[in-house]
């Protein structure tokens, strides 16, 4: 007589999977509840029969994520610089080491030389100040829209802030500035029109009641025709002070955007304040830049909401580094050359049709991004490859091991373009070799 035995009932007991070596291994690495959330998966396989109930502990090995947290490394290959939905500007090397040095304990407030509370990020706020030396004085919070809350908070709340109707702008994700602005209990005045706003719209609106006039950086629109705006310069010599919200973290005039503002140019020009972002054209980490007259400065740092803004010591350290250190990766990805990105597509393409990848060059245009340069497009050179690549070279089974990154593209009459204007030159072999993985 033969006996049947369920093989759902030979499928190995968690703590005996945990047992094995490399599972006790990664729960170091990884912790216990997502060790464990793997084993769990490969035993409800293997009491479905789609494996071996002896197969376990490697299925639940080879399930096992490269990192204890969700988010994957991406080559952004989409030709946009300052890809928010990418998180916007890569680190440098520099600031990438700054953040592991500052990961443990560190001299965060405190002097070491005294043995006593020393001032919070008193190295970075230095590196700022140094970087735009028309600034009284400078302060730092957690991001853009932040800064222009606490300076709206700590300048006029209960007050009106005056703001022309072209500027009230949306700032993504649905987030208004009208609202924003209104969240602190100031008052929004708007004047002029849409498309034309003059300094004597601005000059009839002041009053008691003004906390100070908003310029804003329309930064991911323009509006042309018939237009007229009123400068900082035009708006220096009202009676209060001119807050200037730029936006894309351009600290100094450059070459290649000669239509984007910068702060030090609307400093020299009269503003009181200017704010502006950490993470886009700067290229550091995610972080709001008030920067200005000591008074309002003081002002702003000095107000409770200050507090609940203040960045912490991975951001302290990134943005140390990013002003100190050498160019950010979004300095040298604007600055590069069309010829050497041509050339660099060319020997990709090469490679992948070594491959047997249908793979060429060919010329593309890319963006900066990220509310900044709005219209203004950067020449640049792509490698386009089959589209039904796309999936597999965002979420393969390569970039789910982890032994690839993704690699996100875009689109363009059903082939994928692998836009190189914002992937390092150090990337290329990867960026062929994540290809090749996709298509195996």
């Amino acid at each position: 007589m033969v006996a049947l035995v369920d093989v759902r009932r030979l499928t190995p007991r968690t703590d005996a999977v945990l047992a094995d070596s490399r599972l006790a291994a990664a729960q170091h690495r990884l912790g216990r509840g997502i060790v464990i959330a793997a084993v769990r998966r490969a035993q409800d396989r293997a009491r479905s029969g789609e494996i071996a109930p002896d197969a376990v502990a490697d299925e639940a090995v080879a399930g096992l994520p490269p990192l204890a947290a969700t988010l994957t490394p991406v080559i952004n290959a989409t030709g946009v610089l300052l890809h928010t939905n990418l998180g916007r500007a890569p680190l440098s090397a520099a600031a990438r080491a700054a953040v592991q040095a500052a990961a443990g304990s560190t001299d965060l407030e405190f002097d070491l030389g005294s043995g006593l509370r020393g001032r919070r990020g008193r190295g970075m706020l230095s590196a700022l100040a140094a970087a735009v030396p028309g600034a009284e004085a400078v302060h730092v919070v957690n991001n853009n829209a932040a800064a222009l809350v606490l300076a709206a908070t700590a300048l006029a709340a209960g007050r009106e802030i005056i703001v022309s109707r072209g500027e009230l702008i949306e700032i993504g994700d649905g987030f208004r500035l009208p609202d924003l602005i209104e969240s602190t209990g100031a008052r929004i005045r708007e004047v002029g029109t849409t498309n034309r706003t003059t300094a004597a719209d601005y000059a009839a609106a002041i009053g008691p009641q003004t906390g100070f006039v908003l310029k804003v950086h329309p930064s991911n629109y323009r509006i042309e025709g018939f237009t007229a705006s009123a400068s900082v310069r035009d708006l220096a010599g009202l009676r209060v002070p001119v807050v200037g919200d730029i936006g894309s973290g351009l600290l100094r005039p450059h070459p290649l955007l000669p239509d984007e503002p910068d702060a030090s140019s609307w400093l020299d020009a009269g503003a009181a304040l200017v704010t502006a972002s950490g993470d886009k054209l700067l290229g550091g980490p995610q972080a709001g830049l008030v920067l200005g007259r000591s008074d309002l400065v003081t002002t702003l740092a000095r107000h409770p909401l200050a507090r609940a803004l203040r960045i912490d010591k991975l951001t302290v350290a990134a943005l140390e580094a990013t002003l100190a250190g050498p160019p950010a990766p979004v300095q040298l990805s604007l600055a590069a050359d069309p010829a050497g990105l041509a050339e660099r597509a060319e020997r990709i393409a090469g490679t992948l049709s070594a491959a047997s990848i249908d793979a060429r060059a060919q010329a593309a245009t890319g963006a900066v991004g990220g509310g900044g340069a709005p219209g203004q497009e950067l020449e640049s050179a792509a490698v386009s490859v089959p589209g039904d690549l796309a999936a597999p070279l965002r979420a393969g089974a390569a970039v789910r091991r982890g032994s690839m990154p993704a690699v996100v593209g875009r689109m363009e009459d059903g082939r994928l373009l692998l836009d190189l204007r914002a992937v390092a030159p150090d990337d290329d072999d990867l960026l062929q070799a994540a290809v090749i993985a996709a298509a195996s």
